[in-house]
């Protein structure tokens, strides 16, 4: 099974073109379990997690593989990848994005006047994330249990080493989402719905001790190089994550916990390792197999590059409005403003561009500047931009944050400005414990903007949103106050109703 056979199999929608099996039971599985709830319905018969997918190579890889195909798939999962993706929903969220004022979705506006609801029929409900993650968890789960039985013998041991280091580092990737846009979460740890269903909310402390044994897990089993389609031989293509993509994501979960010994110890392994990552150039940053990518998704829309840029990218009629605008967001005056004087990041053409419509002015994000239609792409090799996940700015940023954490003042404005001098600044003046850390934050928001809800999730993490949001939330909500508990997502009313230990997010 090679790459370019997944990609045209599963993406363009001519399944029947593929004659192998694994494409076929992939992609029932998928789309029953897209429209369908993690703790409300039994697996298919012939799902994943029969045995006989796990006896050849071919069709272990392809399993996991079409996980990564459904991340992106703008008519799959829409959490990781469209106008409903973790990236766009957050920015919303906090301060990073403006609706535009014609925008009737529902889901948008919930999103943007943080205003979600437990009821599912209106604003927005928590469902745009909660089952979605949750189908992703089942998958991993179901991996995992198949390269566990008895049948994956038959694989590779390299194989199946590389595959259950994915699949441990996928379940820890999607779980690392849920608690941190839920708060206390189910700890699904199998794929049998009947166990699912009667789960409680584990505290937060619990899902990531999960999340880190995952990720330490995950760095053992995965591989130290880039692998193509076998598994088996070395690649140029950064889409399928190794060992230095589980460390750079312990690095962060360190950094959120606390530990900041084991976060600055984490991202320096990955910061020291020249031979894969550096810091190219701004424009370079976001090209597919970058020099800075540590994982990256590679889109499935036909005819497209990334499906961010298609959504971010507003056209010279300017932003779309109704129930499905295809471009309903534009960057906030907030995050506009952020950016210093000669910050290239900031500048059109670069990390933003504009788009004038009449008196109107619209800037939006442009780290992905592909996002017209190309009727060459037909195949990944056609593609210039894939959809960057982990990247080694935010691991310098971690690693100057950890530092300044532990008083290593000088070591955090190294890596903060190793940052900064990529955008065109000076160094950072500041000088202390307070204001490195202030400036670090400050980085944060100007270099990571409308990538996978890191704005969102600092000023959380921070102590900070009460304040922010308290200011922009009226803005946004028509004099409609911030309230604390708004910043965690509601469950989904069907959830609840199907459930019978889980409880609603407080404040819902």
């Amino acid at each position: 099974m090679t790459t370019n056979c997944i990609f045209k199999c599963c993406s363009f929608l001519i399944i029947q073109q593929c004659k192998i099996r694994v494409i076929l039971i992939c992609f029932a599985i998928l789309a029953e379990i897209g429209c369908k709830k993690l703790v409300e319905v039994p697996p298919p018969n012939n799902i994943v997690v029969q045995p006989n997918v796990y006896t050849d190579n071919a069709s272990a890889i392809a399993t996991l593989t079409a996980i990564y195909t459904n991340m992106t798939n703008s008519s799959g999962f829409s959490s990781i990848s469209s106008s409903q993706s973790i990236s766009l929903l957050s920015g919303l969220s906090a301060d990073e994005l403006t609706l535009y004022s014609g925008v009737t979705n529902p889901i948008h506006i919930g999103y943007y006047k943080n205003s979600l609801s437990a009821n599912n029929l209106t604003n927005g409900t928590g469902w745009e994330h909660w089952t979605q993650l949750y189908s992703f968890v089942f998958l991993s789960n179901s991996a995992i249990e198949g390269l566990n039985s008895q049948s994956a013998n038959a694989l590779d041991p390299a194989v199946k080493k590389q595959l259950m280091g994915e699949a441990r580092f996928l379940r820890a990737f999607y779980y690392f989402y849920l608690v941190n846009l839920f708060g206390d979460v189910p700890i699904a740890m199998t794929s049998d719905y009947k166990i699912n269903s009667l789960l409680a909310r584990s505290p937060k402390t619990e899902v990531y001790k999960q999340i880190i044994a995952d990720l330490l897990e995950a760095e053992q089993l995965l591989s130290e190089n880039y692998v193509d389609a076998t598994l088996l031989k070395g690649s140029t293509e950064r889409v399928r994550p190794i060992k230095w993509a589980a460390t750079a994501l312990l690095a962060r979960v360190y950094l959120y916990t606390g530990n900041y010994l084991g976060a600055e110890e984490k991202a320096t392994n990955v910061v020291n390792n020249a031979g894969l990552y550096s810091l190219p150039a701004l424009n370079d940053a976001f090209l597919k197999n970058s020099e800075e990518a540590i994982w990256q998704l590679q889109p499935t829309t036909l005819y497209f590059n990334t499906q961010e840029a298609i959504t971010f990218i507003i056209p010279s009629t300017g932003p779309t409005d109704g129930n499905d605008a295809t471009n309903p967001v534009y960057i906030s005056p907030q995050l506009l403003n952020s950016f210093e004087a000669g910050d290239e990041r900031g500048k059109n053409g670069n990390w933003i561009n504009v788009t004038t419509v009449g008196t109107n002015t619209y800037y939006f994000p442009y780290k992905y500047k592909n996002g017209t239609q190309d009727l060459s792409i037909t195949n990944p090799d056609a593609q210039t931009e894939y959809l960057m996940v982990l990247r080694l700015g935010e691991q310098y940023l971690i690693r100057a944050e950890a530092r300044a954490q532990q008083n290593n003042i000088t070591g955090a404005q190294n890596d903060l400005n190793a940052i900064r001098s990529r955008a065109g600044l000076i160094a950072s003046l500041a000088s202390d414990k307070e204001s490195i850390l202030s400036a670090i934050y400050h980085e944060r928001q100007v270099e990571l903007f409308t990538e996978w809800g890191h704005r969102w999730l600092d000023l959380k993490r921070t102590g900070t949103i009460d304040a922010v949001m308290a200011t922009v939330t009226p803005m946004k909500a028509n004099g409609d106050p911030w309230k604390s508990s708004q910043q965690w997502y509601p469950l989904p009313l069907s959830e609840l109703q199907r459930a019978p230990n889980l409880v609603q997010t407080p404040g819902y």
